[in-house]
């Protein structure tokens, strides 16, 4: 998995501070934006996270591109609706020279298991070629391409989503390897905008588990704010 932040809001957290500061100034938002000072950014950044008027988080967002991970991840990934998505197309680009696949640990820990996984993928990606040469497009061959199957996509997120991108998928229960794309993520925007991403994760970091008997049972300290 490579995960690259490629854009993100220039000084985030001064714009979204910005944002909200608008509402109750007598000055435009350029001016807001040049003169405000950073204790005051700070100061209204504190109110929108402890009041939750996470609307104004919106007006920041990141993009990220993500490649080697698998199409069992993606599938999850693009049910977080406040976001956008590029992804490797299985319709026009053709995996001639063989597919890439992602193997979870719980495979690859036992040889035999390894070598019946490994099977699985050639003779599914034997069959792909055949049809391929056969004249069958790619949009229909692609039909027999696993959840294993590598590819590559672009996201974009604000700021609010990612919140609960990261409350979500950086939580133990999340499956594994979008957790790992979250704990990445998360690594990648935190010094970015270190006020924001502050207590950024699942919710223990901040608060209770809300899995309930479902919880993994560790223990983390709650974070309190400066």
């Amino acid at each position: 998995m490579h995960v690259e932040l490629l854009y993100h809001t220039p000084d985030p957290e001064r714009a979204i501070a910005t944002a909200a500061r608008l509402c109750y100034a007598p000055v435009g938002a350029a001016e807001l934006m040049e003169t405000m000072p950073e204790e005051r950014v700070k100061s209204v950044l504190s109110t929108i996270m402890a009041s939750g008027h996470y609307s104004t988080l919106e007006h920041a967002s990141y993009t990220f591109a993500v490649d080697g991970v698998s199409r069992a991840l993606t599938h999850q990934l693009v049910r977080h609706r406040i976001a956008s998505f590029n992804q490797q197309s299985q319709r026009y680009v053709k995996f001639k020279n063989g597919v890439e696949v992602v193997k979870p640990e719980s495979v690859t820990a036992t040889p035999e298991l390894e070598a019946v996984f490994d099977e699985a993928i050639e003779a599914t990606v034997n069959a792909y070629k055949k049809l391929l040469d056969a004249g069958v497009p790619a949009e229909d061959a692609r039909y027999l391409l696993p959840n294993a199957a590598e590819t590559k996509i672009v996201i974009t997120m604000n700021v609010r989503e990612l919140l609960h991108f990261f409350e979500l998928r950086c939580c133990n229960r999340a499956q594994w390897e979008i957790r790992e794309l979250a704990h990445r993520m998360l690594e990648l925007v935190k010094p970015t905008a270190p006020f924001i991403f502050m207590d950024a994760g699942a919710p223990c970091v901040h608060s209770s588990c809300p899995e309930g008997k479902m919880t993994c049972g560790n223990p983390y300290p709650k974070v309190v704010r400066g």
